[in-house]
C-alpha cells in the first residue's frame, strides 16, 4: 500500500511542533483581554490597581464594609482604589457586570461555590 501524503516524522517535526505551539500562546496572550494587578501600601492604606482597558466600570467588594460595592477610578486603562490596610481583609471586583477574581497570592472559598482574594497587611 503507498501512502500519498506522509507525516513527518524525528525531531525537526517535534521542534516545529514546539516553535508553533509557543507561538500560539504568544499571539493569544498578546490578543487577548488580559489583566494585571497589584497594589501600593503607604502607611495605613492600600491602592488597590486593576489593567482592564476594555473595562466600561469596575467596582470593590470586600469584608471591610460588608460587601458594599465601591467604584474604582479609572486612569488610562489602570482602575485603582484605596482603602484601609490596618487589619486583614477578603475581596473580589466586578468587571463590567461579572465577578472577576484576579490573581491573588492567598484565596479562600466563599459560601456561594466561589473564590476570594485576601489581603494579609505586612507586619
Amino acid at each position: 500500500m503507498k501512502l500519498l501524503a506522509s507525516q513527518p516524522q524525528g525531531k525537526s517535526w517535534i521542534v516545529l511542533q514546539s516553535i508553533f505551539t509557543s507561538l500560539l500562546i504568544c499571539f493569544s496572550l498578546a490578543f487577548s483581554s488580559c489583566s494585571t494587578h497589584f497594589y501600593k501600601i503607604t502607611g495605613n492604606n492600600v491602592t488597590l490597581y486593576l489593567e482592564k482597558p476594555s473595562a466600561k466600570s469596575v467596582l470593590f467588594f470586600s469584608s471591610l464594609n460588608g460587601y458594599a460595592g465601591l467604584k474604582l477610578a479609572q486612569h488610562e486603562g489602570l482602575w485603582e482604589l484605596t482603602v484601609p490596610a490596618d487589619k486583614p481583609f477578603k475581596y473580589f471586583y466586578e468587571v463590567d457586570g461579572e465577578v472577576f477574581l484576579p490573581s491573588c497570592p492567598m484565596k479562600e472559598k466563599d459560601d456561594f461555590g466561589s473564590e476570594n482574594c485576601i489581603f494579609e497587611p505586612e507586619s
